[in-house]
């Protein structure tokens, strides 16, 4: 973690301009493709790594000032004038990490730079000090945001992650969790005041025994505190016909864990609507036929009449044909 340099002090507002051919490369072709970079300073904060690192990390108290430097590097021909800004993070619909665009109002609007714009020579790093300034009234926990930079007509960022001292809690819920064709939905909440990671088990039970188990697997998202992902998991080999219970299992740090479950019925709706179909056709023919034997048959007088014939006729003859 990056030291706490000062508590109540403001940060010096300077910036170090450093040219040296060893420390930014120079290809042997002018690069005009604007392709600057911005990362932490590799010697800044109390997590130095030999590598670099891939982000800032900070942590203090309410009403701390923590301080760090930003590196920009412009490996061009070109000077490039680069502006430095803070912004908050966010998660997108499917639960990446990405950043708020609106104005800032957790840690992007902490964070004061040295100069918010540079100018950066060719071949040259500029390295500014900016600091993070937490509120009386910050809440315990995770605040993460970033440091964007625009310029050149590309805009690139480096994570900021800021944890506030005091208590934390890891808690999440998994909610609205629905089967339906061959997927399965459900929303994931970050109830807690950390970042998590969290980890999905799927079982389905069908009337003749396990129709689906998937042990925990990690999710590929960064659940921001207080944030809710809808998310979809396949079911490739769904049954055609059953009735089934499933259950989905969420587990995250520091033994955050819930269970939701949802019941399906599958049904063969293709077979269901043939049946219909030739019940119709059945029930029509029926009731065509019938109608035809109906139209076919004699009036009921002229049927009567010719049985008075056929007994007139016995008689003459002697013989009893009475119907």
């Amino acid at each position: 973690m990056p030291s706490l340099l000062s508590v109540a002090r403001a940060l010096p507002l300077a910036v170090a301009l450093l040219v040296t051919g060893a420390a930014v490369a120079t290809p042997g072709y002018a690069d005009e493709s604007g392709a600057w970079s911005v990362a932490p300073s590799a010697g800044g904060g109390t997590r130095p790594a030999k590598d670099g690192r891939p982000y800032f990390y900070v942590e203090g108290t309410p009403g701390s000032v923590l301080e760090d430097t930003v590196t920009v590097t412009n490996p061009g021909s070109k000077p490039r004038t680069i502006e430095l800004t803070g912004a908050d993070a966010d998660n997108t619909r499917g639960g990446a990490f990405s950043l708020d665009r609106g104005k800032p109002t957790d840690t992007g609007s902490w964070i004061t730079f040295a100069r918010r714009k540079v100018k950066v020579p060719p071949r040259t790093r500029a390295e500014v000090p900016f600091s993070v300034s937490v509120p009386e009234g910050a809440i315990p926990g995770d605040h993460p945001g970033a440091i964007v930079a625009r310029g050149g007509g590309r805009d690139a960022g480096v994570r900021v992650h800021l944890r506030v001292s005091g208590p934390t809690l890891s808690a999440l819920t998994v909610e609205k969790v629905k089967a339906e064709g061959s997927r399965i939905t459900y929303d994931i909440v970050n109830r807690g005041n950390t970042v998590l990671t969290p980890k999905l088990a799927i079982r389905a039970e069908g009337l003749f025994g396990t129709l689906l188990d998937r042990p925990a697997r990690p999710l590929p998202i960064e659940l921001l505190p207080g944030r809710r992902v809808t998310l979809t998991e396949p079911w490739k080999d769904a049954p055609s016909l059953d009735s089934a219970e499933v259950t989905l299992t969420v587990t995250a740090a520091s033994d955050a864990r819930d269970e939701a479950s949802a019941s399906v019925r599958f049904v063969p709706w293709g077979w269901v609507a043939g049946a219909a179909l030739l019940g119709a056709a059945g029930a029509a023919f029926w009731f065509v036929r019938r109608r035809r034997e109906a139209t076919d048959e004699p009036p009921p007088h002229e049927l009567e009449q010719g049985i008075r014939e056929r007994e007139l006729t016995a008689a003459g003859t002697g013989r009893d044909e009475r119907l």
